[in-house]
């Protein structure tokens, strides 16, 4: 059979090479008579000119559809991959590696197609989407067990001391660093950003980088292996899910990594385990790490560096700044979705910030004077209101027979019991039927100021993440909730200061009194003891809270001012009064500032001007009222009624009159 077949083979083969000889020589005569033609005419006007053209534009035609056919082909079966559930699930360090890689690959891929890959780009947005939506849940869900335990006890200064926030004020490096010395390439970029590797022309020069940089992925993976393997030899588990000790520690700092290579080792001895020296578990990457390694390539001012700021962080406020430091360096590494992760720290602050409200703000509306809900401003209610709106899902009680998974906020403070004047020795600072003491409570309002001050020095980082379309939200967030930081601070010191004084029943005890006599005495009446008694507990309270010199000053002048509130609202309870009465009041009001001077460092009167105008309004026309109501606004509508019932009674106006003016300022304050 092998010798019947031999002679078919070679017949073939010379029919094959009796049949290509004539090709051959065709086509060199053709070359010939195309070189002898292009020596008598110009290549435009010659037909094998034409010829070569078109069948260059249909080869180029058929590699390009080819090369796209590929890409979306390629493109396609990743999509599939990034469909997955666990696509968005993995660990923030997981996440942002295959983030990078799947950024090179559509830079390298739209350079090799020549377009644009929008729905491959709207598929990682919307991968990306839904780890934020993850990592916000966990997040909030995290900061909210933290608040429901949180004992307002402010941490140590060492502890915070090495702690700094350098993703959120914009001194720090990202959360991992690119393993490839050219960063264009590192960062998924926008369409604009990225129409510069892509020529429209059809010029695939752009291309040209990738070809001569190789292929980008085994470089990566070779940079991975040798720090694993690098790190093995020392001693360090190769087998974490997440990398180990070394590698995590030199993409944090480059220069630690080079240092081991050009010594050749690991500074510790090769038989004992590096992870042994960590200070802690790095959260993110769980991954032992150095404390000395989070600063030493990041500048001062990213540290807590004043002594207020190191004295006043709580252990609600470290979580939260941490938290916010995270959102902040996801955008700088997710740009596509950074608008999501700014969202997020505004909506963390407000969960922060309306928690600290709920629990330190309620007041007790029973104590006499305008109550809590007039007495906070208006910003800082239409805040609250935003904050319940915006949150609703986070601070609104969930329905679930599972009680660890209801995580609401309080609605409710205990109430104060109704007390009189008592020894402050068995207080010691703790508020009578609160669970809170008064350091706990100026801890809160101190922390509360922390966060807003560090927030303040990141705004310009923050607004140079966004695009400029979006710098109304940082606007907004500043001015609106941040910029309420003050109304919020001002109001629990003032809620504080309610519960500290012991004022129930006071008002009511200054509205009973005799104010429809016929001559003035030189006594003065005896509610305004018991008031200079009650501010002297007041005051040694304070000195006993454990609390500084500055917030005592502060929260005695917001007594004052307390006392104030309370003595309007008591004299404009007052049913029947005389002129003589009404003499009695200014004289109350000067025995109380004689003796309020003894224990309140600052001027006393300025606070108190409020009730001697409230006094002398008695003696206004009838027909000056309206004007006058218009023109103090800190006084209630409630207050002003009672005060133009009672100067109508006195002064017999007539029925009518009187039902004018009411009716005018109900009119005016609505």
């Amino acid at each position: 059979m092998s010798s019947a077949g031999v002679p078919n083979i070679s017949a073939e083969e010379t029919s094959e090479r009796e049949t290509s000889i004539p090709v051959k020589q065709a086509s060199n005569n053709a070359i010939d008579d195309s070189r002898d033609f292009g020596e008598t005419e110009s290549s435009g006007e010659s037909p094998w000119y034409y010829l070569r053209k078109e069948s260059a534009a249909l080869v180029s035609e058929t590699l390009q559809r080819g090369r796209r056919n590929l890409w979306q082909l390629t493109t396609s079966r990743v999509s599939v991959l990034l469909s997955s559930p666990t696509a968005s699930s993995t660990s923030m360090h997981q996440f942002l590696k295959n983030y990078e890689d799947l950024s090179v690959f559509i830079l390298a891929g739209e350079a090799f197609c020549g377009f644009e890959v929008l729905d491959f780009r709207e598929k990682l947005k919307g991968v990306c989407e839904n780890y934020f939506t993850a990592f916000h849940r966990q997040s909030v869900h995290a900061l909210k067990m933290v608040l429901e335990k949180e004992t307002w006890t402010k941490l140590p200064p060492g502890t915070v001391q090495a702690i700094n926030f350098a993703g959120l004020v914009g001194d720090g490096a990202p959360l991992i660093m690119s393993s490839r010395n050219a960063t264009g390439s590192s960062r998924f970029a926008h369409s604009s950003k990225s129409n510069d590797s892509i020529d429209p022309s059809g010029n695939r020069s752009g291309f040209s980088y990738w070809l001569k940089s190789g292929n980008p992925f085994s470089a990566k993976l070779n940079y991975y292996r040798e720090d694993q393997d690098y790190s093995s030899v020392n001693g360090a588990a190769s087998g974490d899910s997440e990398g180990n000790d070394s590698i995590h520690e030199d993409v944090v700092n480059p220069k630690i990594r080079d240092a081991k290579r050009i010594n050749g080792g690991s500074p510790v001895s090769g038989d004992e385990n590096e992870d042994l020296h960590a200070d802690y578990i790095d959260e993110d990457s769980q991954l032992p790490r150095r404390s000395f390694t989070r600063s030493v390539s990041r500048s001062a001012s990213s540290h807590i560096s004043t002594n207020d700021d190191l004295t006043a962080q709580t252990g609600s406020s470290l979580c939260l700044l941490r938290s916010m430091d995270k959102y902040a360096r996801l955008m700088q590494k997710l740009e596509i979705v950074n608008v999501e992760f700014f969202k997020g720290i505004c909506q963390s602050f407000g969960v922060f910030f309306y928690f600290v409200y709920q629990v330190f703000g309620q007041e007790n509306t029973n104590s006499g004077g305008k109550g809590g809900a007039d007495s906070s401003n208006h910003r800082l209610k239409s805040c609250l209101s935003r904050i319940s709106q915006e949150c609703e899902q986070w601070i609104k009680p969930q329905l679930s027979s599972s009680p660890s998974s209801s995580l609401s906020f309080p609605n409710t403070v205990p109430s104060l019991a109704d007390v009189t004047p008592a020894s402050p020795i068995k207080t010691s600072g703790h508020v009578s039927g609160t669970s809170f003491s008064l350091k706990e409570r100026c801890a809160a309002v101190d922390t509360v100021s922390l966060v807003s001050r560090i927030l303040h020095k990141s705004k310009a980082h923050l607004q140079s993440m966004l695009m400029s379309r979006n710098g109304s939200l940082v606007e907004d967030f500043f001015g609106q909730l941040v910029g309420s930081v003050p109304d919020l601070t001002e109001h629990l010191h003032r809620t504080t200061a309610r519960i500290l004084l012991h004022v129930n029943g006071y008002v009511d005890r200054i509205a009973n009194s005799k104010w429809e006599v016929k001559e003035l005495g030189v006594e003065h009446n005896g509610y305004v003891d018991l008031m200079l008694g009650e501010f002297k507990h007041y005051k040694t309270r304070l000195a006993h809270g454990g609390i500084s010199q500055e917030v005592q000053n502060l929260l005695l002048q917001y007594g004052v001012e307390i006392f104030a509130e309370m003595l309007v609202e008591g004299f404009s309870r007052i049913k029947r009064c005389t002129d003589e009465g009404r003499a009695l009041m200014s004289l109350d009001i000067q025995v109380l500032i004689n003796g309020l001077q003894h224990f309140v460092p600052t001027k006393v009167k300025p606070k108190l001007q409020i009730v001697e105008t409230f006094i002398k309004a008695y003696y206004l026309p009838e027909t000056e009222y309206v004007h006058w109501a218009r023109a103090h606004p800190e006084y209630t509508k409630a207050q002003v009624i009672g005060l133009v019932n009672l100067v109508a009674t006195m002064k017999s106006w007539k029925r009518k009159t009187r039902l004018e003016v009411v009716d005018k300022i109900e009119s005016a304050a609505a």
